[in-house]
């Protein structure tokens, strides 16, 4: 008797730790998919970490989804919600799915993990468990089941169509953006007739999803810079998208006076380098002593000519004194992290003499996103060896030129993607 409760105290543990690793994992995940210094290849071994807890969780069956459910009760947190979800997901029981959903849209960070344990499912799987989710009247559960259609590059059918239509925003705006995740040119009349709608949200991702599918009329134009200017949590992925859809010379001076406005100027800096184009490089250069943006400014110049700040020997030091983030002072209010931890400081000196030798190479007015002209062979390249915010700039270029087909999903599993990119 003193064996068997020592193997099951045991058990425990184990099976709590696997709770914890995979909780703990999929944060760190969650926050690499959109990181500046993660590669495919890093994506998918920290994928194969949070995968081996995942199976260390299945191997003790019903002890596993006993652990996760008493630890939803304790406290509900995003990484307990995907492990949990993923178990429940895959298992198939209404119950526990029912359980899952109950817990996971309750707040819009434990809809963000449930969705992303469904987009963690093989297709086949997460797709044939979607249709009551599509069906809820629950708007919340619905926005899930869209979410995770998409994210596998389906179009959820008439449950889309009815999500186009519904009175609740968050639900609407979730459809809006699915519509050009999918490729669905055919609801391009949804889109448009949402680009007056009175909520921000559902204005932004209607012009989004318009954008990606077709070349920007006025009021699509209209639209995104209205979002860069007015909405602040919208702001980068409307100019994300909008660099790609207006003339590069008007986008230039658009941007110049973007630049001006406090409020707008970091995601300006991060707008020269979605644009591409090279005759943004002297400005970028000058911003790069301004500390607050200097690692921005270097980000935006490695996206236009390919080089890497460090690996190419641009790199300068931290300036003495500067502090971005939260400091060691108990009396210092700002608790954000530092947007730019992971980006290198550029040395201005280093890099304007990298430019006086290679700028012949770059023609001002044309866009060079990582240093080549935009093909499909660059693009491809980027997907496979480029860093996340890199890949996804690619993967919009390439759903542009290819309308109709879904959004290459730089967020799923990183040996899926790599099955699916052409070697």
């Amino acid at each position: 008797m003193v064996v068997n409760d020592a193997m099951a105290s045991t058990l425990a543990q184990i099976v709590d730790q696997h709770v914890e690793e995979t909780a703990f994992l999929w944060l760190l995940r969650d926050a690499a998919v959109g990181a500046p210094h993660y590669t495919l290849d890093d994506l998918a071994r920290l994928d194969e970490r949070v995968e081996a807890h995942l199976d260390g969780l299945r191997e003790t069956g019903g002890d596993g989804w006993t652990a996760i459910a008493a630890e939803l009760q304790r406290h509900n947190e995003p990484g307990e919600v995907f492990a949990a979800a993923v178990l429940a997901f895959e298992n198939g029981d209404p119950r526990r799915i029912a359980q899952m959903l109950e817990v996971g849209t309750t707040a819009p960070r434990l809809s963000r993990a449930l969705i992303s344990a469904l987009g963690w499912l093989p297709a086949k799987t997460a797709l044939s468990r979607l249709q009551p989710l599509l069906d809820s009247p629950n708007p919340a559960v619905c926005r899930v089941g869209i979410a995770a259609a998409a994210a596998h590059g389906q179009s959820a059918g008439s449950a889309l169509d009815t999500a186009l239509a519904h009175d609740d925003s968050r639900l609407r705006a979730r459809a809006l953006r699915a519509v050009g995740e999918v490729g669905s040119t055919k609801r391009m009349a949804a889109l448009h007739a949402n680009l007056s709608n009175p909520d921000p949200a559902c204005r932004f991702w209607a012009a989004w999803s318009a954008a990606l599918l077709a070349p920007a009329d006025r009021d699509v134009t209209r639209a995104l810079q209205a979002t860069v200017l007015d909405v602040p949590p919208l702001r980068a992925p409307a100019l994300d998208m909008l660099m790609r859809r207006v003339d590069v010379a008007a986008a230039g001076a658009w941007l110049a006076n973007c630049a001006t406005k406090p409020d707008v100027v970091r995601v300006a800096v991060s707008g020269f380098g979605a644009l591409g184009d090279p005759a943004a490089v002297p400005r970028l250069i000058e911003l790069m002593k301004h500390p607050p943006l200097a690692r921005l400014a270097g980000e935006a110049f490695s996206t236009i000519t390919g080089v890497h700040i460090a690996y190419d020997k641009l790199e300068g030091v931290k300036p003495e004194g500067f502090e971005a983030g939260p400091t060691e002072n108990a009396a210092d209010e700002n608790v954000a992290p530092d947007p730019d931890e992971h980006l290198a400081w550029p040395d201005a000196e280093k890099v304007a003499a990298w430019w006086t030798k290679h700028q012949g190479k770059f023609a001002a007015g044309t866009r060079y996103p990582l240093g080549k002209p935009i093909t499909k062979e660059s693009l491809h390249d980027a997907l496979r060896r480029g860093r996340q915010r890199h890949r996804a700039a690619a993967a919009l270029e390439l759903a542009i030129r290819d309308p109709g087909k879904p959004l290459f999903n730089v967020r799923a599993r990183g040996a899926e993607q790599q099955r699916r990119l052409p070697m």
